[in-house]
């Protein structure tokens, strides 16, 4: 257990120090455009394309509890293939939720608008997509024992 433990921490803090350096990057100031993607800065109040922005305060607790159990579940079942991708998952939710504390929305920097507008989103929001993905392959294939 304290091993599995030991693998997410690292996992989630090495996800989440990245994520806040680079965002942190954007709230110095730095901006950059193309014809395709600018890199701005844009606060989001909610989730994912803003959805849920009306919960307000309430999201960020939500979110908390949400990941906690995540990782409580993680724990639960025992299996050393979750680790890592829920420990990307996990540093990334933690991030986005840090911001909501200390900015009052989630930092978000890059604006794909090649072709048509597509949500601004973030490093931590790549990073949830990545883990989703690994986790549903994960879940649908075979344990070898």
């Amino acid at each position: 257990m304290f091993k599995s433990l030991a693998i997410l921490l690292a996992v989630m803090s090495a996800v989440l120090i990245v994520d806040q350096a680079i965002k942190n990057i954007f709230l110095e100031g730095w901006r950059y455009y193309t014809d395709y993607i600018d890199l701005i800065l844009v606060f989001n109040k909610g989730v994912a394309f803003s959805m849920f922005s009306f919960l307000a305060e309430s999201l960020k607790w939500l979110q908390l509890a949400l990941l906690a159990g995540v990782v409580a579940y993680t724990l639960w079942l025992k299996e050393n293939r979750y680790l890592i991708p829920t420990g990307i998952m996990v540093g990334a939710g933690l991030s986005n939720v840090a911001d909501r504390f200390m900015h009052g929305g989630v930092v978000d920097y890059v604006y794909w608008h090649y072709g048509f507008n597509f949500a601004v989103f973030n490093f931590a929001d790549v990073m949830i997509d990545i883990a989703v993905v690994w986790l549903i392959i994960l879940n649908y294939t075979v344990k070898k024992a």
